[in-house]
């Protein structure tokens, strides 16, 4: 029996990492059940290259925005440019953007302009704003709440691995959480404790390849493969079979990722 479909709702399939077998590395996820992948462009003018990659592999669709640690050296974002991103057939996102604090608190100020730039974008095209969040807690509720008193949006965070209060706020808005390998670790039980307080149709697995490896894969390359390992342990955080779990999280992609039809 073959494995249950699941999509890697966040990978970085054009980073170097990846550039020397990149089909085997499509090949290798649909074998293990990944039948569908997002793969995120972190900087505008690598667009053209992100969006290829979508053409030249059919389960793989692209999303676009300027990474927080970026927001200082890439030139600054326009809504209509990321509005013009979004007439790709095979475009279902805006972002990732977000803040980061942790590495680059320095430019706080133009990671919040850009952030609300690709609010708005999202807005605009009704695609999901895909959200990274490290060590900015309380800047990140206050911007997305604000944002969204200010007109609705759709939105996941990615690569989760926040505070519960950002994760409440989140979700009291009307987000999602995404899980990555980090929920695998064995040291991360404070982590799925929060996961286990989020509603089960409001959760999305994912890679971050080629970062974050779940185990036993921890330490080496990450690869959309392996979101498979981070679901089992999913399924059995959450005391479900890896069927009903996978078909939850596709159930809610494609609830929140409407254009990435197969």
């Amino acid at each position: 029996m073959s494995d249950p479909k699941i999509t890697d709702s966040h990978c970085h399939t054009d980073f170097s990492d990846f550039s020397d077998e990149l089909p085997q590395v499509i090949d290798r996820a649909i074998e293990a059940g990944v039948h569908r992948m997002v793969t995120i462009c972190t900087k505008l003018k690598n667009a053209p290259d992100v969006q290829a990659i979508s053409e030249r592999f059919a389960p793989v669709f692209w999303a676009a925005g300027t990474h927080p640690m970026s927001a200082a050296d890439e030139p600054l974002a326009t809504v209509d440019e990321l509005v013009k991103l979004a007439e790709h057939p095979k475009f279902v996102a805006i972002g990732e953007t977000g803040l980061d604090y942790h590495y680059t608190a320095e430019s706080m100020e133009i990671q919040q302009k850009s952030l609300r730039i690709h609010i708005e974008a999202a807005r605009q095209t009704g695609l999901p704003l895909i959200i990274h969040a490290r060590a900015a807690d309380d800047d990140m509720a206050r911007i997305l709440t604000e944002e969204y008193k200010a007109g609705a949006y759709s939105c996941v965070m990615h690569c989760f691995s926040s505070s519960r209060a950002l994760g409440m706020a989140a979700l009291d808005l009307g987000f999602y959480l995404s899980m990555s390998g980090i929920t695998a670790f064995p040291k991360s039980q404070e982590l799925r404790d929060i996961f286990m307080d989020v509603p089960r149709d409001r959760i999305l697995v994912e890679t971050d390849a080629p970062y974050l490896a779940p185990p036993p894969h921890r330490g080496r390359r990450n690869e959309p493969a392996y979101v498979a390992h981070t679901a089992r342990k999913a399924a059995e955080t959450f005391g479900m079979d890896y069927a009903e779990f996978a078909a939850q999280t596709e159930a809610n992609f494609e609830r929140l990722f409407t254009r990435a039809v197969l």
